[in-house]
């Protein structure tokens, strides 16, 4: 069966986060939950690097629940963590229409500093300068 537009796109998605999950665990960071709450990784003090992906951080500009693709602890450079957000977009589509989205967010409710990984030949001319351009706007 050949897959939709909307499942290669996911699938090339899911491709990016693998590649960044392998980058995590080639530097000794260790997983430690899926879907699990930021608290729950800040305090699993058993393991001093790790990570945990699609981690609750609170509500976000909507006032709904805000996951974030991967929350990584145990930098002594990044006491409060580090976050990775990966955006694959292959062909035209929505994802880069969500920037503005994710940008306040990550202004307004991200608890640490954040990365966004961009991926994908599909985006809107200036897209990606845009959401470049609002890096110096977030201060977390």
């Amino acid at each position: 069966m050949a897959l939709t537009q909307g499942g290669r796109a996911n699938k090339s998605g899911n491709i990016l986060e693998g590649n960044v999950e392998a980058i995590l665990n080639g530097h000794n960071y260790f997983q430690v939950g899926n879907y699990v709450p930021k608290e729950f990784i800040l305090n699993a003090a058993l393991l001093p690097k790790r990570y945990g992906k699609e981690v609750y951080i609170g509500t976000g500009i909507y006032h709904t629940d805000l996951k974030v693709d991967f929350y990584v602890v145990g930098s002594p450079a990044m006491p409060s963590g580090l976050i990775f957000e990966c955006k694959w977009q292959e062909s035209p589509g929505s994802v880069d229409e969500k920037f503005p989205y994710l940008n306040m967010n990550i202004q307004n409710y991200y608890p640490a500093p954040t990365i966004v990984i961009l991926g994908g030949e599909g985006m809107r001319e200036g897209a990606s300068k845009w959401l470049k351009a609002r890096v110096n706007d977030n201060h977390n």
